[in-house]
């Protein structure tokens, strides 16, 4: 039985890490214990990982909101709780690393707030997207009306939340919810794959990809254009940056080819 010590895993393969929610009996519901240990999982990480997988242990990535700590939460209560999930989403989403989803199973409510404060989203055939908030009577707390819209769009979001409107893996694919659709079984294999790809590339870009982006989409043009100037400077300048377009220019680096 998963004691709440061990609701968290970390596997360190090479420069990657393998970060697994371990609430199987639960769906991987999301406790604030087990918020606070993806946390403190993530924080933990050695310097020499330079990308993470998030992977759901069992049938399921995650269920959501454990509602059973819902019942008795005050207001007050409720705007400090949905601020901690803020943190701690916002801490993945703009930290050290990129982080790949492994989707497979339930991706619904936090969960979906989960996998969308992810970089890369990979769902297998047995993933489902759903946001029933507005069927139990609640509202999304931890960044979900931010983060989704920009996935899939107001209105998509509007629906699912009016109506409990589920996605099947194909249809949320094209839609935006995730990049990759895999077989069933298969989504935390690709998404190794993926970081250990991502963790190959010069860290100085993976983090300015990671916090520039996002950034420099919410921008007015002219402000962005000035961002992407002051980061494509910062990034070329690392020595590892140097390094490897010498590599290109003296022949060492393979060229882009079609797959």
């Amino acid at each position: 039985m998963t004691s709440k010590k061990d609701e968290v895993s970390v596997e360190l393969r090479g420069t990657i890490a393998v970060v697994t929610l371990n609430r199987p009996g639960k769906r991987n519901a999301l406790s604030d214990g087990l918020m606070a240990q993806i946390e403190a999982a993530f924080a933990s990480l050695p310097d020499t990982v330079g990308a993470a997988v998030l992977n759901g242990s069992g049938d399921h990535f995650c269920a959501g909101l454990d509602l059973s700590e819902l019942k008795d939460r005050n207001a007050v209560e409720g705007v400090h709780h949905s601020r901690t999930w803020h943190r701690i989403l916002s801490g993945l989403e703009f930290g050290r690393i990129p982080i790949i989803a492994a989707l497979h199973g339930a991706v619904v409510g936090g969960g979906l707030e989960l996998a969308s404060s992810c970089h890369i989203r990979v769902a297998d055939d047995t993933a489902f997207f759903a946001l029933p908030e507005g069927s139990r009577g609640i509202f999304v707390g931890g960044g979900g009306s931010v983060r989704i819209p920009k996935l899939v769009g107001t209105h998509r979001m509007m629906d699912m939340m009016l109506t409990g409107r589920v996605y099947k893996a194909a249809e949320g694919v094209q839609l935006g919810f995730a990049q990759y659709h895999v077989p069933a079984g298969s989504a935390l294999e690709k998404a190794i794959e993926i970081a250990t790809r991502v963790a190959s590339n010069a860290p100085m870009t993976n983090y300015s990809l990671m916090h520039g982006l996002p950034r420099i989409a919410e921008q007015p043009a002219d402000h962005g254009f000035f961002t992407e100037a002051l980061l494509a400077s910062i990034a070329q300048s690392a020595p590892e940056a140097k390094a490897r377009v010498r590599d290109f220019l003296e022949g060492r680096a393979a060229k882009v080819k079609a797959s």
